[in-house]
């Protein structure tokens, strides 16, 4: 696979920073993209070009209805993304926005299917929607609308494949795509004399130890300077080990707490929790630094690093700020350090995909977007490209990394579904995934971990099976 192809996936990341603004809002509809800023006309252009090699279709309904806790349509300083602006210049299509909040998300598509005023689609990005959704009957299969065998999506047939329930596909899988990078400050880096992690990694010497010898040098609580911050940290690091705690095999899921390499995993995050690396949240009203703010701590260099999504830093300057000075080049990321007995980097990864909302009023409309986005997602590279380096400012060290993350997640993959399967396991595992982390004094070990939860997993994970099976 092509580095350059790989560098912006379509430009789907590139909406997804709009998730965390989203997130606390009330629900609503909106289809404006007030503040948003359009392409160039050259941009235009070269997006046009694409769309020949799209079918002409004439759409009875030109609009689609999105429900989500973040929109698709640009916000204040972002920038469209080439399949949206191929989906309205191309089709007359339209993106109205059914705002939702990430809490009440799933009730509120609950609440639209059984009052038979579905929206038309819904991300499976967070990877919850399989095979909870298909199961209670809130999507339905996308095989009538999309043709999965075209040469158009033959690049993400076998990922759309693992996502079958009783036959059909419930996944329109767009693209794979990392969950978290290590991002860190580099003038925290230069400050406190540290090997910068861009460089361990070009050396291959990017791994546990090495990660876990510069976080225990950095922490200083009498000064507030911690190592490790953010929401997701856990998740992150749990899952250089190569293994889902709960993954898809065969059809089936499997629950893989008792794997040793999630127990070795598991230990050394234990290990750097004893050694109080970690910001204590639990002291913040289990809030990040500050007010919680994603990003907070690295810009004032009083953290050393926080694994998050790249969406985070596909984004304004404003929004990216609490990291650091973009501009003057201090934000840099890697992928999350490997096991140091490992020959190769694991990428906690989710696909970049949609689920077709059971009974939505616009399905060959939602096929037409997901066509796009398809033809999109490698040709518009160059388009991605310029609105990160000229509209958020990264530099070509970022640019370059990026493209390697991409293609680890596409070489190496973890899949993890267990906030797919049911709101009982997405609880337990939330008890499960934080135990030899939790900050405040209550970190556990795993053995005593599995010795209280992996009974009450398995018989969850039975019981789903049987469903699936029918």
């Amino acid at each position: 696979m092509k580095a350059m192809k790989r560098i912006f996936a379509g430009a789907l990341a590139l909406t997804m920073a709009a998730a965390v603004t989203a997130c606390g809002n009330s629900k609503g509809n909106s289809s404006s993209d007030a503040g948003g800023k359009d392409l160039t006309d050259d941009q235009k252009k070269q997006v046009e070009d694409i769309g020949a090699s799209l079918e002409d279709v004439d759409l009875a309904n030109k609009t689609i209805k999105w429900m989500a806790h973040y929109d698709i349509n640009p916000s204040k300083g972002q920038v469209k993304s080439p399949a949206l602006e191929l989906f309205e210049s191309k089709y007359g299509g339209k993106v109205e926005y059914v705002q939702t909040t990430w809490d009440k998300r799933y009730d509120d598509l609950a609440t639209a299917v059984m009052g038979k005023k579905s929206p038309d689609f819904f991300p499976a990005s967070d990877m919850d929607t399989f095979p909870k959704g298909a199961i209670k009957g809130m999507f339905q299969p996308i095989d009538d609308y999309i043709d999965l065998d075209s040469d158009l999506w033959s690049s993400t047939k076998t990922a759309s494949d693992s996502f079958m329930f009783q036959g059909s596909h419930y996944i329109a899988v767009i693209d794979v795509s990392p969950n978290y990078v290590c991002t860190y400050n580099k003038t925290t880096i230069t400050e406190n004399g540290l090997d910068d992690p861009a460089e361990l990694f070009a050396d291959d010497n990017w791994n546990w130890d090495t990660f876990s010898d510069m976080c225990n040098e950095f922490v200083d609580q009498d000064n507030d300077k911690y190592a490790l911050d953010g929401y997701w940290y856990v998740k992150a690091l749990s899952e250089t080990s190569g293994k889902p705690m709960i993954g898809l095999a065969d059809g089936k899921i499997v629950n893989n707490m008792s794997d040793p390499d999630i127990e070795k995993a598991q230990n050394f995050m234990y290990n750097l929790e004893k050694n109080n690396v970690v910001f204590d949240r639990s002291s913040n009203d289990w809030n990040t630094r500050g007010d919680g703010t994603t990003g907070n701590g690295l810009g004032t260099y009083q953290t050393l690093f926080i694994p998050v999504g790249l969406w985070a830093l596909e984004a304004p300057l404003e929004t990216t700020a609490p990291f650091g000075d973009m501009e003057a080049g201090e934000i840099m990321f890697v992928p999350m350090p490997k096991n140091p007995d490992s020959d190769t980097y694991y990428m906690s990864s989710h696909v970049e995909g949609y689920n077709l909302c059971k009974g939505a009023p616009n399905p060959e409309g939602f096929a037409v977007y997901m066509n796009c986005l398809q033809a999109c997602k490698d040709k518009a590279s160059s388009i991605t490209e310029d609105t990160l380096v000229n509209e958020y400012k990264w530099n070509q060290d970022m640019l370059d990394m990026r493209a390697k993350v991409y293609d680890m997640a596409a070489e190496n993959p973890v899949f993890d579904i267990q906030e797919g399967v049911s709101d009982d396991l997405s609880t337990t595992m939330m008890s499960v995934s934080q135990a030899t982390m939790i900050t405040g004094g209550g970190a556990t070990t795993w053995t005593a971990t599995r010795s209280e939860y992996e009974k009450a997993v398995d018989y969850i994970v039975e019981e789903c099976n049987a469903k699936i099976e029918g």
